[in-house]
Order: C-alpha cells, then structure tokens, then sequence
C-alpha cells in the first residue's frame, strides 16, 4: 500500500514544491512505494520559476505541478496521508483542518529561499542549496520504513531525520 506524505507551507510556491520533487525523485530513486504531494494554506497560485527551475535541472519533471489548497486533501477521494509534514514556519502555527487518517505531524523549517539575494544569480543560488537541503532530508524520508513503524515509531523516527 503507498505510503503518501502531504508537504505543506503558506503559499505552495517553492519549500513545498521543492520538497514534493525531491522526495518523489527519491521513492522513485529508491523502488519506495510511497508518494508525496504539496500544498498550502494560503496558495499563491503559481510555483515560483526558480523552484521549477532548480527541480528541472536536477532532472524532475515539472509539468504537472501546480500551486493548490490543503483544502484538496481534506476531500473525499483524496489520498489517506500517513505524515504530514510543514517546511515554513507560518503553516507550522497555523491552524490545520482535519486530516483524514489522522496522519503524523512534523515541522521541518526552512528559509524562504524567494527572500535571499537581489538578482537572479543569488536567487538561483539560494533555490539551488534550499533544495539541496531539502533533497538530502527526502532522501531520509524516502529509507523510513513506514509499513513497519507504529505512528509513536514513526515520530521518533521522523524527530531524528
């Protein structure tokens, strides 16, 4: 049975985006049967060019990501989460809905790489090592064995990553 993790920041523009990509890159990297998806409280409706930019370089294909609502996965039909985690500081005090399955919750914080630098170069720089950052901890992620971990397992386990 897939294993699916829902990533979450306010604006579902780029900590999210890029931590659905790496994590998918990995599962798939790895033969894992897990997925992740990505959403936000607040979504922006778009996913900030330099996200697509650095996850295309690092060979993910973009093309069906777009910026959307949490609300999405509170819905019937939508896929049970086994972990939900936040990666910006103000999803993480947010209020969330209800999630069916009730699924573990983390936060792993990260800077909002579309505040870092004044042109282009320092942008991209600042995508580039936020994903590579965020790549290595999917990688973790992608080896947790879910199937075989209670959600108090899971926790400790996901508190160590």
């Amino acid at each position: 049975m897939t294993t699916n993790i829902l990533i979450l920041c306010t604006h579902n523009s780029a900590r999210s985006v890029l931590a659905e990509g790496m994590f998918n890159h990995w599962a798939q990297e790895l033969g894992v049967d897990a997925r992740a998806y990505s959403a936000g409280s607040a979504p922006s409706g778009r996913i900030n060019p330099m996200a697509i930019e650095v996850l295309q370089n690092a060979g993910i294909d973009t093309s069906s990501y777009r910026s959307k609502s949490w609300d999405e996965f509170t819905q019937a039909g939508a896929p049970t989460m086994r972990v939900v985690i936040t990666v910006c500081d103000s999803a993480a005090q947010e209020t969330c809905p209800y999630w069916p399955g009730s699924p573990v919750k983390i936060h792993w914080g990260y800077p909002d790489p579309s505040n870092v630098g004044t042109n282009a170069d320092e942008k991209r720089e600042a995508f580039e090592s936020t994903r590579q950052a965020i790549g290595e901890r999917m990688r973790k992620l992608a080896q947790v064995p879910f199937d075989t971990l209670d959600d108090t397992q899971l926790r400790a386990t996901l508190e160590a990553i």
